[in-house]
């Protein structure tokens, strides 16, 4: 059964529905719209077609009961603002029923520039897009009405560059852009991280992002974190250097021997975590990633992130809280449009910023929103951003920009992550130590097309 809107995605269901007729299926379509029950697209083909405001109970329960699948052609990706009434009692109809939907292009009702729902929106089990995913499906909350997402080709003209807002991160994106040793190295050479992380009663964020940033792939890792955490770290990772938080001639001397920093881990808001950042803010112009309490002191004027960018690769990775502090809104504003947000967090800020969620997004100066598919509410898990940080850390100290550590630190955690097959009991443990298996994978063409969200082969929806 289709569903018939007065758009151009009514018109693609009834060409649909026409399809399916001459390979000898049973269809029947219900106009939703002001639109003929013989329309010129169904070129003759006898497909019986019924407005909506003819249909009592009765024939509604027979219609979907009869059906395998209810093909939804009812509002397309021009829609802005709720479904009206009449569009509204159907949908909510058919989400009711428990029929399996097949949404063409956008599950009516989503808002395919923003991924809101502003009111009644199918519930699709796939959603066929042409060309490319359509931006807004690929966010929340439209995500969870998406289903399976499918992409595919048409026939459409060339991509241009205006017409590309964003670009998904497949497995082959992100491990073409893996950073890559040489035979003839050591540990010097492939990447030196100083993170600074954990007041004290705060070791586990210093011992995550540690962790994560060997796993990362780094070369040597320094941890500067309060004595009290000393012992801890020591025990948990041995093969880091321990350097004295409070010792300003150590921590000096460890960001001038360091190819990136990570900031912020555990690190408090008081006046010494005030002191070592500001004391980064100032030191080597060395790549730098920004997150958790040094972001919050950045919201507070503490450090001005933005000159810090001035001079060197700087990546913040706020969660919507922080992101919140750092624009002066409401948390609530940040998640109605996190691509806008995004884009004001890079625009404040001069730099490459992740803003995590489901899905995470990245975005540099210039550049394109670059969206994250492995991610799910599994990762929302104490200490998933001290390893995301760690991470990030390791690429940026390997020689990977702002913006490529960012995208595929959250590829490589979120493929982690689902190789650990841990569902709501995975931890921060299980991503560290499922990372090398995702470093390791060398994606074919076959398994860059099995994304857990979404089926295709191009990087750019539209």
């Amino acid at each position: 059964m289709g569903l018939i809107g007065g758009g151009n995605n009514g018109g693609d269901a009834l060409v649909l529905l026409r399809t399916l007729k001459a390979w000898g299926r049973d269809v029947e379509a219900v106009i939703v719209a002001d639109r003929s029950t013989s329309d010129t697209l169904l070129h003759g083909w006898d497909v019986t077609a019924l407005p909506d405001t003819s249909l009592g109970e009765a024939e509604w329960a027979r219609i979907l009961g009869f059906a395998s699948v209810v093909v939804d052609g009812l509002l397309g990706t021009g829609v802005r603002g709720m479904p009206r009434d009449r569009q509204a009692a159907v949908i909510r109809r058919v989400n009711e029923s428990g029929c399996p939907v097949l949404s063409i292009d956008v599950p009516s009702g989503i808002d395919s520039e923003t991924g809101a729902v502003p009111g009644e929106a199918m519930s699709a089990s796939v959603t066929v897009a042409f060309g490319a995913p359509k931006l807004g499906s690929l966010l929340s909350p439209a995500r969870e009405r998406v289903g399976r997402l499918v992409a595919v080709e048409i026939g459409f003209p060339p991509w241009d560059d205006e017409s590309v807002t964003a670009q998904v991160i497949t497995p082959r994106w992100a491990h073409r852009r893996l950073p890559a040793r040489s035979v003839d190295t050591h540990k010097n050479a492939v990447g030196r991280v100083t993170i600074i992380a954990g007041q004290p009663g705060m070791g586990g964020a210093a011992v995550l992002a540690t962790r994560a940033a060997f796993a990362g792939g780094a070369g040597l890792v320094r941890v500067c974190s309060a004595a009290e955490n000393r012992e801890l770290l020591q025990q948990a990772v041995p093969e880091a250097i321990y350097v004295d938080a409070a010792d300003r001639d150590a921590v000096e001397a460890a960001l001038d021997q360091s190819d990136s920093v990570a900031l912020g881990p555990g690190l408090g808001t008081g006046e010494d975590a005030a002191d070592v950042v500001r004391l980064v803010a100032g030191g080597p112009s060395r790549p730098l990633v920004v997150d958790a309490d040094a972001l919050n002191l950045a919201a507070e004027g503490i450090v001005d992130l933005k000159a810090v960018a001035e001079s060197r690769s700087v990546l913040a990775t706020p969660h919507a809280g922080e992101m919140s502090r750092l624009l002066a809104v409401t948390k609530a504003e940040v998640i109605a449009d996190r691509v806008a947000a995004l884009g004001a967090g890079v625009s404040l800020l001069g730099h490459a910023v992740l803003l995590k969620g489901v899905p995470s997004l990245v975005l540099a100066p210039g550049g394109r929103v670059l969206i994250d598919t492995q991610g799910t509410s599994d990762l929302a898990v104490a200490g998933m951003g001290d390893t995301l940080t760690g991470v990030c850390g390791a690429l940026l100290a390997q020689g990977a920009s702002a913006l490529d550590a960012g995208a595929v630190g959250l590829y490589l955690t979120g493929r982690a992550a689902r190789i650990a097959g841990r569902g709501v009991s995975l931890t921060p443990s299980d991503v560290i130590r499922w990372l090398p298996e995702a470093l390791l994978e060398s994606p074919s063409v076959e398994s860059a097309l099995d994304l857990p969200f979404v089926i295709f082969d191009a990087e750019a929806p539209r």
